[in-house]
């Protein structure tokens, strides 16, 4: 079984029974674990709030990410032209995910306006909400995953509040991503697992005796998909 639960780290968790759904086969235990919660964003993000259809096209920002990962390949199950933004690292891991179009943030700004975008879904939130709706189309979505640097919290806060504001006045529509525990959206993930359409990236794992070496990998951010903790 794979799903939500209260706790962490811990060798037993307890589930209520409609918040997990069964493990698809193809998956080993640690790919599974790497699903939940990050796989459910992208899906509400992409397909539910960015309503992102086929032949649209599509950037996801943070593409090498925990949720950007699953995000690149949800946009592709869709049918959309997805654009990924990542690092050098990650450019051939995105590729690989199903992004025709993968943009190294460091020595390229998808911010210069050639081309505009039907849905963006920024996961980092490193850039101002000007500049990201000067490149949606005029009626384009922009989902906003919070994110930003480790140690930051007011800086995705503002960003979101600012988002709500500017809603009431443009025509574009700037939505704060929002989080909950779905069993259907669990459902609709493990399906596309099962079609072959979705993939977990795993990129470390660390035993539970081993998890704060774990927690200050991931607080360096540049966490490639996502990291697990194991249970012997």
């Amino acid at each position: 079984m794979l799903g939500f639960f209260r706790g962490a780290f811990a060798e037993y968790a307890c589930a209520a029974e409609d918040k997990v759904v069964p493990k698809p086969a193809s998956l080993t235990f640690e790919q599974a674990a790497a699903v939940p919660v990050a796989a459910t964003t992208a899906l509400r993000g992409i397909r539910d709030v960015g309503e992102a259809k086929a032949g649209q096209r599509v950037l996801v920002n943070g593409a090498g990410g925990g949720v950007g990962s699953f995000a690149v390949q949800v946009a592709a199950a869709l049918g959309a032209e997805v654009t990924g933004v990542c690092s050098t690292r990650n450019v051939e891991l995105v590729r690989s995910l199903g992004a025709p179009h993968v943009l190294d943030y460091t020595t390229e700004d998808f911010t210069d306006g050639r081309i505009r975008y039907d849905v963006i879904l920024d996961n980092v939130s490193s850039l101002s909400l000007a500049r990201l709706r000067g490149v949606l189309t005029p009626k384009g979505i922009l989902v906003l995953n919070g994110g930003g640097s480790p140690g930051q919290v007011f800086g995705p806060i503002a960003v979101l509040l600012r988002a709500v504001v500017a809603n009431l006045f443009v025509s574009q529509r700037l939505s704060p991503l929002p989080s909950k525990q779905n069993r259907e959206e669990l459902l609709a993930v493990t399906g596309l697992i099962g079609e072959g359409k979705l993939t977990p990236v795993v990129d470390r794992t660390y035993p539970l005796a081993d998890t704060a070496e774990g927690l200050r990998y991931v607080e360096q951010g540049h966490a490639r998909g996502k990291v697990v903790i194991t249970v012997a």
